[in-house]
């Protein structure tokens, strides 16, 4: 969650895998990366103005009332604090675009007094940092304060925006950095605290968070919320609307709309199972529930893992399960992620990589052998394709510091899929007798903590090298970690289900005959967009009319599908798709779905004004972060 923040891979997205047969990767040799200047403290967070190492909120308690109408949370925030450093006096948090009203401090009898506070100007990427005084060293802080409208970490819709078109919906996302637009917060996930909170609301509308949310509770207005383990602030989510629940298993269930709660029950059966199965291989789950929340399709991405209350897109129910393996990646991060979190974002692979690898492994123990190896050789071809057009810094695991960067914007494949392929390459290298326990045990010895890519390696070093000291030279490990590309010495994942496909496409544009139909209906959602992927940059008019004659992938109602067929119809000039794409872009918030086709849109005239119109339309059902980057992508375009 993602990612994000996350655009997640086509891995996370449907099923993914680990490969039986693979070949040398060639494509992208490693280089040496440029030297850092000076070492880095890998857990120092560039990305908030928080001091955790001379005080750190322990516990959180979040008084709230939902406004509707005015598009705003009002209400307090109360700190428990732990003062590291015996000489501070100063508690600085992060927002953005926050009233504070009134800050307060209890005295040790219990008493509330006003404390200074100064806000300070605000920076485009990070916000405002909130400077207390504390001379006291109080134990407790109260803030009063309202969020903006305009909050980066909350989207507001009208009822007719939602599928019931009866009432408004309200969601956050708060990855990588927004929960400091709705709560002031140490907006780091070197911290992590435990939480309360009392929320109010229309009585019409259903409040959930992430937290200990009732299957049975009243739909009434008034709402209590207690999270007893600890979360980084990235993973504080909040939701209003008209949301009903139905279960899946005795810890696990569905919350969305009335009329998409049974398509998404039935969508994501085998939730439990996927529980089992990675409680099999790393250790019981330890977030007692584990429940779904359906948003509208202005999500902007697939899949967010809040604990105990992941937020998942309606774009992966289609109907046929093909693309659930969304839930195991958001399942797994009830491990890899929320259980042990990355420390600053520059080491996000530490979540993203780890869950990747995780979600192959239980769609490998569902689905079997070669749907993971479909997945998994989609997923590569993707990162090498996007890996060709970022720095060689950016292709690295263990990104440099990200001082000046949005952490939403660094983020890429390689931190889901060359992290996944390394740790792949580590259970080729030691078998998975000795993998699967040293990853649990990695999961088990940082459970409810941070940790940073030092950490790691010094874990491996530690617990996993030993077992067969000549299986992995200091050389790969730094190819991996620290410089650019793909080693040489991957391998690669090869399907054979794709590798008919492949075929079936020569053969076709060889002969121009499709294949028959008793061949392509069995395919599932992974073949199809192998087969559309294969097709290059562009073909005749004449070929994709005979293909959507034939297939009807415009209009499709499969974004995975729609995400590969619609640029390429824009790219070969195919117009008669024009309307669906509009459509598509305009109904659709997610950004993995719909920015590959403005990229296209925006490189002829004609297209570039498509999508401001198109755009124009959709933005007030966009969520803010994507309604940022399709901004960002068509302003850059105006100026060419």
């Amino acid at each position: 969650m993602r990612s994000l923040l996350m655009m997640l891979s086509c891995a996370a997205l449907l099923a993914a895998g680990c490969s039986r047969e693979a070949a040398p990767t060639a494509e992208i040799a490693a280089t040496p990366a440029p030297a850092a200047e000076k070492k880095m403290t890998r857990s120092h967070d560039e990305s908030s103005y928080a001091e955790p190492e001379k005080v750190l909120i322990r516990d959180l308690t979040l008084d709230l009332a939902v406004d509707f109408d005015n598009k705003q949370l009002a209400g307090t925030a109360t700190y428990e604090l732990e003062w590291k450093d015996p000489a501070a006096q100063q508690l600085l948090l992060d927002t953005r675009d926050l009233a504070i009203e009134k800050v307060e401090g209890a005295d040790a009898a219990g008493a509330w007094a006003p404390l200074s506070f100064a806000l300070a100007d605000a920076d485009a990427i990070h916000g405002s940092k909130l400077t207390i005084q504390t001379p006291a060293r109080n134990a407790r802080v109260r803030i009063a304060y309202k969020t903006s409208p305009q909050a980066s970490g909350l989207q507001w819709l009208e009822p007719s925006m939602t599928e019931g078109k009866q009432l408004p919906f309200m969601f956050s996302q708060s990855q990588a950095i927004h929960a400091r637009s709705w709560v002031p917060l140490q907006d780091t996930p070197s911290v992590r605290f435990t939480y309360s909170a009392h929320v109010t609301s229309r009585a019409d509308v259903m409040v959930l968070m992430s937290a200990d949310n009732d299957p049975a509770a009243a739909r009434d207005g008034d709402y209590a919320f207690k999270m007893p383990q600890p979360i980084p602030s990235y993973l504080l989510a909040i939701a209003a609307g008209d949301l009903v629940f139905k279960p899946i298993s005795p810890r696990s269930g569905v919350w969305a709309e009335p009329a998409m709660v049974d398509r998404a029950v039935k969508e994501f059966a085998d939730t439990e199972k996927m529980i089992a199965a990675t409680e099999a291989l790393y250790g019981p789950y330890r977030w007692e529930r584990y429940d779904m929340l359906v948003l509208p399709p202005s999500f902007p991405f697939g899949g967010m893992e809040n604990p105990r209350l992941s937020f998942i897109t309606p774009t992966v129910i289609v109907g046929d399960k093909s693309l659930v393996s969304l839930i195991a990646h958001e399942l797994a991060h009830s491990w890899s992620g929320n259980l042990v979190t990355n420390a600053s974002w520059k080491d996000i692979w530490l979540n993203e990589g780890f869950t990747s690898y995780v979600q192959d492994r239980i769609t490998e123990s569902l689905y079997g052998t070669e749907m993971a190896d479909m997945e998994r050789q989609i997923d590569q071809a993707d990162l090498l394709a996007e890996i060709k057009d970022l720095s060689p810094a950016d292709q690295a695991l263990a990104l440099p510091p990200l001082a000046g960067r949005d952490p939403d914007e660094s983020l890429s494949q390689v931190a889901y899929v060359k992290g996944a392929w390394f740790l792949k390459f580590l259970e080729e290298r030691f078998g998975r007798a000795v993998f699967d326990p040293f990853l649990r045990g990695w999961f088990d010895d940082h459970a409810f903590q941070s940790a940073n890519t030092d950490q790691f390696v010094e874990y491996l070093r530690k617990n996993l090298l030993p077992k067969s000291p000549n299986a992995v030279t200091e050389a790969e490990l730094t190819a991996w970690l620290n410089e650019p590309g793909i080693p040489r010495f991957a391998t690669r994942a090869q399907s054979r289900d794709l590798s008919l496909t492949d075929t079936a496409r020569i053969a076709w544009l060889g002969s121009k005959q499709l294949p028959s139909s008793q061949v392509t209906g069995e395919w599932n959602t992974q073949q199809w967009v192998n087969f559309i992927k294969g097709l290059g940059s562009t073909v005749s008019v004449e070929q994709l009319a005979q293909l959507d004659n034939a297939y009807r992938f415009t209009g499709t109602q499969n974004g995975e599908i729609a995400m590969r067929w619609y640029p390429l119809a824009v790219r070969s000039g195919y117009t008669e798709a024009m309307p669906a794409i509009g459509e598509f872009i305009t109904r659709v918030g997610r950004r993995k779905l719909i920015m590959p086709i403005y990229e296209e849109l925006v490189k002829t005239p004609e297209g570039l004004a498509f999508a401001h119109e198109s755009f124009a339309k959709a933005r007030p059902g966009y969520h803010p972060i994507t309604t940022a980057s399709v901004q960002a992508l068509l302003d850059k375009a105006q100026a060419r």
